[in-house]
């Protein structure tokens, strides 16, 4: 069979002069991994977009990225792509725009070098048009030079691991990154954009705005081979407006000369802050309950499908989160689009470290060079998302005790202010300093003043500064509730975000409760291997939720919680081995009554709750009734085996004790999926018993058989599971397991069938 060139084929289509045409190009790629050689390589293989080459193979202890990056492999390697001979009329030009590859890419058209990029997080555009042939096929070949380790505190990934975009412009046009759209909760809308003109002629062009059946235009004079600024202003009746709880989106349609040019989504929203009335979103005052998230999808490492996207800003939702700060890079712009419509507010985060090092190889040797121009990059494509409440510059500056770093914070809030004034810039700023005083200048530079791990000096401060807003950018996890009264109790202190909402990859061993066995310590500078990821996360890497989650999304939202009442049993001590909890974790509590061996021992058990009182049952008999504090009640009762039943305010939680494994039952997470090449659906895996109770604790082998789909990945929420998550067999963990299925170009059906011996197989058509 024929292959069809996607992008020849798209480009056939006439559009009418003036038109501008945005292709996917994420397929029919190829890939050459040849680490530290320079060389264009021989041999390729096939592959598509987007692609993480690191999370192919397992993780290794004796890995060059080491403990902070996982374990993971890096190294250097090549991506191909042929696209047909295309004539361009006089000014047309053809833009390759990369969302993101990490890192130090090179890009070279027919052999040609066009650009070069150093930050792995931020988006670029490469005009190719100079070096193309429009008689022949041409070839853009990309280096990626992952190779200098270490130079990232958690895992990056390493590749095209982005979505890249071939955009044709006609000679008078707009692009994205030049459209500023500014919409009041009032209906106002300024536009702010900048008209290019590649023609060898001045022209004067109309430039129209339609939004809602609303229009504006204006008639613009540009300079050959320049562009001009226009501002164009609309009134909307009644606009929806954007909000956590309804997330209206708008479309803004820019022409020229009547042609339709360019879309661009956005939204009304207002916010305000201060430190008498706190923050409000449209004028409604709210408490921002946040979660730090990395930009890793679990098994699929750096790679960023928009449905992995979509179902990680879906998890913090359903865990009750409100805000997500993107610790601590840029995120994708897919990620970013899920936020725009699951109403997921977003601090916007540019840099891990400034000047001074934390890693050998870190943003610091760039610094100087890029970072202005990088802050922009994130700003000029993001700013027209409603979900974004605040740029942040930093986060726990190593030079911060260095007077001149005041001087880079108001470097940074400059570039930023002169593409956005929309919005507060921010900085998380260092922990656990005690001589945290003398950061007020630098703190006097920020809108609102990010404190990771010190809201504790919250009172002085605020005596201090009392004009100052606040907002814990990092907390612990174990000291939820705490974090939640400083916030609902003093508007000054704005939100609490905790570290983190999603475990992840690289920072191994952070948050993971350590048996005696194990290797001791907390710190991403030490090994901890077999660890490769961080266990700190309410929901781990597979979305499964932990107990904590359910405890957390109670505290901040009451009897509007995805459940009322939570009941978990926590591990006995010495039912494994001795346990040790440390700084980012909580004790190993789960979400099971099977403790084998331990009948006639006491067991805690916690029950979380929105009510006043909880009421204990176990196998129908009353254990006993305690006021609910903390959002928590505490009981401690002899194990036996049975049915565990948590009563409050007629709310019920209930455990089982489960029998052997005899089903698999397995839950795709939506009920239908593109067949464009890219789409991916997540396939959760739970064994029951015979009575479809949980196996909680189990840990068998599962076979993963896919028909018409592509395997991506098969593994579990263990971050001390080194096997290799591309075989189609893996065991489960606490009875749980994940499969990720690529739904290829075309596919006509996808069959996953999961299998285990001695139990009945479960089959999922997608």
């Amino acid at each position: 069979m024929k292959k069809i060139n996607l992008f020849a084929a798209l480009l056939l289509l006439s559009l009418g002069a003036g038109a501008q045409l945005q292709t996917n190009i994420n397929l029919g790629w190829q890939f050459a991994l040849n680490n530290d050689t320079a060389n264009v390589p021989a041999s390729w293989q096939d592959v598509d977009l987007p692609h993480d080459w690191s999370i192919l193979k397992p993780p290794f202890q004796s890995a060059p990225s080491g403990n902070e990056n996982g374990y993971f492999e890096t190294g250097t390697a090549w991506y191909k792509k042929t696209l047909k001979a295309t004539k361009l009329a006089d000014g047309e030009r053809l833009i390759m725009e990369f969302d993101g590859v990490y890192h130090h890419t090179t890009v070279f058209v027919n052999g040609q070098r066009a650009a070069w990029h150093g930050y792995g997080y931020t988006p670029f555009s490469v005009d190719i048009t100079p070096y193309l042939d429009p008689n022949a096929d041409n070839t853009v070949t990309v280096r990626v030079d992952n190779s200098n380790q270490k130079n990232s505190r958690w895992y990056s990934g390493s590749g095209i691991y982005r979505n890249v975009i071939l955009r044709r412009l006609p000679a008078v046009s707009v692009t994205p990154k030049n459209v500023q759209i500014i919409a009041s909760e009032d209906g106002k809308v300024t536009v702010n954009a900048i008209v290019e003109n590649n023609s060898d002629q001045k022209r004067a062009v109309n430039v129209r705005v339609a939004v809602a059946g609303t229009e504006a235009s204006k008639t613009v004079n540009i300079d050959a081979k320049s562009d001009a600024a226009t501002v164009l202003e609309l009134k909307i009746g009644n606009p929806k407006l954007w909000s956590t709880d309804s997330p209206n989106l708008y479309e803004a349609e820019f022409f020229i000369d009547n042609t339709l040019n360019l879309k661009q989504t956005f939204g009304f929203r207002t916010i305000t802050y201060n430190a008498e009335k706190g923050f409000a979103l449209n004028g409604q005052n709210m408490l921002l309950n946040g979660a730090c998230v990395h930009h890793d999808n679990g098994l699929l490492g750096a790679s960023s499908y928009y449905a992995a996207e979509y179902r990680k800003v879906k998890l913090m939702k359903d865990a009750g989160f409100n805000l997500i700060r993107t610790s601590h890079n840029p995120p994708s712009e897919c990620f970013l689009d899920a936020c725009d419509k699951l109403g997921m507010m977003v601090i916007d985060e540019a840099f891990d470290g400034w000047r001074t090092q934390k890693n050998t190889y870190d943003y610091s040797i760039l610094f100087d060079s890029l970072a202005t121009d990088d802050v922009k990059r994130m700003v000029m494509r993001d700013r027209n998302h409603p979900c974004i409440v605040a740029w942040s510059i930093g986060n726990e500056i190593i030079e911060r005790k260095d007077i001149r770093c005041v001087y880079t914070a108001r470097m940074l809030k400059k570039s930023i202010l002169e593409v956005d004034n929309t919005r507060p810039v921010t900085e998380a700023l260092c922990a656990w300093d005690r001589d945290w005083e003398i950061y007020d200048p630098h703190a006097e530079v920020l809108d609102i003043v990010g404190y990771n791990y010190m809201i504790f000096k919250h009172k002085t401060d605020h005596e201090r500064a009392p004009k100052r807003v606040m907002w814990q950018t990092e907390s612990y996890p174990r000291d939820a509730y705490r974090n939640y009264e400083i916030v609902a109790n003093n508007p000054y202190v704005i939100g609490d975000m905790v570290w983190t909402g999603l475990d992840y990859l690289g920072e191994s061993g952070i948050g993971g409760w350590r048996y005696k066995a194990w290797p001791q310590g907390e710190s991403w500078q030490n090994p901890q291997w077999p660890w490769h990821g961080a266990y700190c996360g309410d929901v781990d890497i597979t979305g499964f939720r932990k107990p904590i989650s359910y405890y957390r999304d109670i505290i901040w939202n009451g009897s509007k919680a995805s459940e009322k009442i939570h009941i978990s049993a926590c591990e006995p001590n010495g039912y494994v081995d001795s346990i040790k909890t440390t700084m980012w974790s909580t004790w190993p509590t789960w979400d099971s009554w099977n403790w084998d061996g331990w009948e006639g021992k006491p067991i805690d058990v916690e029950v979380y709750s929105a009510g006043k009182t909880v009421k204990l049952y176990l196998n129908d008999k009353l254990v006993g009734e305690k006021p609910v504090e903390k959002c928590m009640a505490r009981f401690t009762l002899n194990y036996q085996p049975g049915t565990l039943k948590a009563e409050s305010d007629g709310a019920t939680s209930t455990l089982v004790t489960a029998g052997k494994p005899a089903k698999i039952s397995a839950k795709a997470d939506r009920k239908s999926y593109l067949k464009d090449g890219n789409d991916v659906a997540f396939i959760d895996i739970t064994l029951t018993d015979k009575s479809g109770n949980p196996c909680a604790m189990s840990q068998d082998e599962i076979t993963v058989d896919v028909k018409g789909g592509v395997l991506l990945a098969l593994g579990t929420g263990d971050l001390r599971d080194c096997a290799n998550t591309r075989d189609n067999t893996h065991n489960t963990w606490h009875g749980r397991a994940q499969a990720i299925i690529r739904i290829p170009n075309g596919a006509k059906g996808v069959t996953v069938t999961v299998k285990g011996k001695g139990m009945a197989a479960a089959v999922v058509k997608l």
